[in-house]
């Protein structure tokens, strides 16, 4: 029988296992994607953990290779030396292929600098970037610094079934859900999907400050449009990454008039992507939300993730690189 492995994808779920690890003592080799050459089925950068147990938090490939990864890790940690892997066009296990073609190379290290994973899943729990560089000491592997960004947090205003859908998916596809509504039941069906407790809403007045960031999006889900200004107002007071309303052409066109009558600039109106949803005019609660979390998933896509330079990166004044 193979070894578990539980496929997260995102770095913050690989190092909330790291910190269990180092909380009870437990030894563990880090693992990371330092090098890509053509198609992958994961970033550079990527991050997955093995404990001496034999257990595996975290993919470098879509099933093809991460059993020979584990069984390399539970090598390294035997032998307490860590290894350069390379799988794909150049690598010495003829018998292992990437269907996607290219090449991979995975640094595996069974002493890695636990305080700094630590750190950087703090930061990234607390919303903020966290700056890992990883520097395989071999021929032809340059070191590298991944700027690891905050998991998307995906807050949602309104009420019914789409309401409940979004809520429902958002959370099946790893985004840390907050919810809103004027709706108890609403709330109570959602609760479960939910970061923390869901804000019931009893008026307009009662809708102040959020607490939104570049890696937040905001979706107002209302068919009943009266609650949005004041949610739309307050969200755009903020600097979240992406802002989505439900609704037909028409209805948007209304909504950003009546947003200019009270105010909000053109360059905030145009921040607002409505009608919310890649695919038009379906009727589905489910594909509806399917559909709007597709816009969401393509803001974010590429920001998640980002190889900087590690001289430039050693100057900022948030997030120092620990060399891992």
């Amino acid at each position: 029988m193979s070894n578990p492995i539980a496929y997260q994808d995102h770095a913050v779920d690989v190092l909330a296992q790291v910190a269990t690890y180092v909380g009870t003592g437990r030894l563990f080799a880090l693992i990371a994607s330092v090098d890509i050459k053509g198609g992958s089925a994961r970033d550079v950068g990527s991050l997955a953990v093995v404990s001496d147990a034999g257990e595996m938090t975290g993919y470098m490939s879509n099933g093809c290779i991460d059993q020979d990864i584990l069984f390399h890790a539970m090598d390294c940690l035997q032998s307490g030396t860590a290894r350069l892997l390379q799988y794909g066009e150049g690598s010495p296990f003829h018998d292992l292929t990437l269907p996607c073609g290219g090449a991979l190379s995975v640094w595996i290290d069974p002493k890695p600098d636990k305080d700094a994973l630590v750190a950087a899943y703090r930061s990234l729990l607390a919303r903020q970037p966290a700056l890992l560089t990883f520097s395989p000491q071999q021929k032809n592997c340059q070191s590298i610094t991944i700027a690891y960004q905050p998991k998307v947090a995906l807050t949602l205003a309104g009420r019914g079934a789409i309401f409940r859908a979004t809520a429902k998916i958002a959370h099946a596809i790893g985004f840390d859900v907050s919810c809103f509504s004027p709706d108890t039941d609403d709330l109570d069906a959602v609760a479960g999907y939910c970061k923390n407790t869901p804000t019931h809403v009893r008026s307009n007045s009662s809708i102040d400050a959020l607490n939104l960031d570049p890696t937040s999006g905001f979706l107002t889900l209302f068919h009943d449009h009266d609650w949005e200004p004041a949610f739309l107002v307050a969200a755009l007071a903020t600097s979240v990454g992406f802002v989505g309303a439900l609704g037909s052409q028409r209805t948007q066109e209304a909504r950003l008039a009546h947003l200019a009558k009270l105010g909000v600039s053109n360059t905030d109106l145009k921040r607002i992507h409505g009608p919310i949803g890649l695919v038009p005019s379906l009727r589905n609660a489910n594909l509806i939300a399917v559909s709007a979390l597709s816009e969401v998933a393509q803001t974010f896509a590429y920001q998640q993730q980002t190889i900087v330079d590690a001289q430039l990166a050693s100057q900022r004044p948030q997030g120092v690189p620990v060399k891992i």
